[in-house]
């Protein structure tokens, strides 16, 4: 009995990948998920931000939620925006989504 164990485990020793060739295609799933998933949401987070840190006084904005405005204030983590004559409205700067080119407010 005993020499049967032995023996077992002297052929499953002699493979030469050491089981590698069981492990590549889950690593190959992994790197694919991260070209077409993670990557691309990095890279868009990035951009978000530093759209937040050009934030300036005067820009065209829309936010996450569908408001449109003009900003007025720009603070720390809050922006104050004009979205009609005499109406603002003060929004955390995440919640900016896009700025728009100059002069698109008029031309709503």
């Amino acid at each position: 009995m005993i020499s049967l164990a032995h023996a077992q485990t002297a052929a499953a020793s002699s493979d030469p990948t050491g089981g590698f060739m069981q492990l590549l295609p889950m690593i190959l799933m992994f790197v694919v998920l991260w070209f077409l998933m993670v990557r691309p949401q990095m890279k868009k987070a990035k951009e978000h931000k530093a759209l937040i840190a050009a934030l300036a006084k005067g820009d065209e904005v829309v936010t996450s939620g569908g408001l449109v405005g003009k900003v007025i204030k720009v603070g720390d983590n809050y922006v104050t925006l004009e979205i009609a004559e005499g109406t603002e409205v003060v929004v955390q700067k995440p919640s900016i989504g896009l700025v728009l080119p100059k002069g698109t407010l008029k031309s709503l």
